[in-house]
């Protein structure tokens, strides 16, 4: 994967709602209501998503891949410049 590509990977993160997104499943985390992705601090929680059906790993998925795939990115790219 190229510097380029890594770097195109970030820039999607960094347009998304901030992290940290936080996977919440009815019957697993709480009674009733629906699941969903609490996103970002309190000054987003207009953007929290709601899955009208959604297998609970794959919402665990997308929320983790938000919270991680910056820090991956970073260490990737500070590995590299390591090894130059």
């Amino acid at each position: 994967m190229t510097e380029l590509e890594l770097k195109n990977i970030l820039e999607i993160c960094n347009k998304a709602t901030a992290a940290p997104w936080t996977s919440y499943v009815e019957g697993r985390d709480f009674e009733s209501g629906s699941s969903f992705i609490m996103t970002g601090k309190d000054e987003y929680r207009d953007y929290d998503i709601e899955f009208v059906k959604i297998k609970p790993e794959d919402q665990d998925f997308i929320s983790m891949a938000r919270n991680t795939i910056p820090v991956l990115i970073d260490e990737i790219i500070k590995l590299r410049s390591e090894k130059k």
